[in-house]
């Protein structure tokens, strides 16, 4: 029992909230410090909002350094890096091309599929205690493949890899996809169709969150930012803030991209870039879909939500920097008019560009678990594109270490000291 332990979790996007809601439900007094105020957008907000057991190759996977540097070329492309002279860019990059080899993934795969699956059944039984407020839908996920390079490329790569794992995926042709969604005319050859994926509105979860989170007594402190830690010897003592100095006995770093600036001085190295994201939501789309979609040459997702869809992809490491790149909002345009032909470039025009930072690790596997020089200091970040997906179990990991229990998936390749 965790008896009145108090917790304060820096951070509260989607992945601070979760681990809130399971300390709670443990019995800790949490508290959420969190640098936005409470109705301000998060990375989730905008994001595609899938659940994805089938993303079971991690980013750093291989071959992705040479399809990298062909894809610097670009800031057109899936995949762009903004040219600058930063060390711990420079520093982040070595380690990610020494773990893009077969090896990582052989071992990192296999983590990646038992944090997804974890989580879709926490994301299910969410659904039930809340009355599925958040528009939780579990049609499965169609990759889309307008290419027979394209599609040849997906079933020996990521549905091979799925199905090896025990994630079913079927390979279909052009008259199989259209079958399963028949409110929309595509141009494509086939598809790869994974039926345990799912997909849900960001912003309803958000929202349904921070309600549950009050219902169980949690406490926020909005606008408020983590000016320095406090320690003596092996623990933190307190946080100073600009709200004042917070207290407790156990502490989350839930800051996404920001995590790795904000400890650096501990003297923790927990290499990060921020990999932003764009995103397009289209409040009267011409056609409905009842599944989410993955345009897989482009790396482009498609979510249908409520009435809306939404376009989101690109991956962009260029720092925290607030600039849209135009050429960035065209690909995914271009991208949208290609595989669906009765789009036009005008159902995209007035609409305004989101973007988010997704919090990319050199190898692709989230940081969870405790710091060993600061036990008291739980890491919850680093979960590049699956943010959304990994929010739960990752939440109930971070409980089941606060009360000592064995992790219900294990934990080994997550450590935060991983790269010290």
């Amino acid at each position: 029992m965790s008896g009145s332990r108090r917790v304060i979790v820096c951070g509260g996007g989607v992945v601070g909230l979760c681990v809130a809601h399971y300390l709670a439900r443990e019995g800790f007094a949490v508290t959420v410090v969190e640098r936005n105020p409470e109705d301000a957008d998060s990375c989730a907000h905008g994001s595609a909002g899938y659940i994805s057991p089938s993303h079971v190759v991690p980013v750093s996977a291989p071959g992705m350094v040479w399809q990298g540097l062909k894809w610097m070329l670009s800031s057109r492309s899936p995949f762009y890096i903004k040219p600058r002279l930063d060390p711990a860019l420079l520093r982040w990059g070595l380690l990610f091309a020494r773990h893009c080899n077969h090896e990582h993934l052989r071992r990192a795969a296999p983590v990646l599929r038992d944090l997804s699956l974890a989580s879709r059944e926490l994301f299910v039984e969410l659904a039930k205690e809340t009355g599925n407020a958040f528009e939780l839908r579990t049609e499965g996920v169609l990759n889309l493949c307008k290419t027979e390079a394209g599609l040849e490329e997906e079933t020996h790569g990521l549905a091979r890899a799925a199905n090896e794992l025990g994630i079913e995926a079927r390979i279909l042709d052009a008259r199989e996809t259209a079958t399963l969604e028949p409110g929309a005319r595509f141009d494509v050859v086939g598809s790869v169709y994974f039926p345990l994926d799912a997909h849900l509105t960001p912003e309803k979860l958000m929202t349904e969150l921070i309600r549950l989170l009050k219902e169980e007594g949690v406490k926020f402190s909005w606008n408020t930012r983590v000016l320095s830690w406090r320690r003596e010897k092996a623990r933190l003592t307190s946080i100073t803030t600009t709200a004042g100095e917070f207290s407790a006995d156990e502490y989350v770093l839930a800051t996404g991209s920001w995590a790795g600036k904000m400890i650096r001085r501990l003297g923790l190295p927990l290499p990060m870039q921020p990999g932003k994201g764009y995103s397009l939501t289209i409040a009267q789309p011409r056609f409905r879909f009842t599944k989410s979609l993955i345009l897989a040459e482009r790396r482009v997702a498609v979510t249908p939500m409520g009435n809306q869809l939404r376009f989101g992809g690109t991956m962009e490491l260029s720092g925290h920097s607030d600039s849209v790149l135009p050429e960035r909002i065209e690909q995914i345009v271009d991208a949208a008019q290609a595989y669906f032909p009765e789009f036009r470039a005008d159902d995209f025009a007035e609409i305004k560009p989101w973007f988010g930072y997704r919090p990319m690790s050199p190898d692709g596997l989230p940081y969870i678990g405790r710091f060993a020089r600061i036990p008291n200091l739980t890491a919850a970040c680093g979960h590049a594109m699956l943010g959304v997906t990994l929010a739960p179990i990752t939440g109930r990991l971070v409980a089941e270490t606060l009360t000592g229990r064995q992790p219900s998936v294990a934990m080994t390749l997550l450590k935060p000291d991983r790269f010290a």
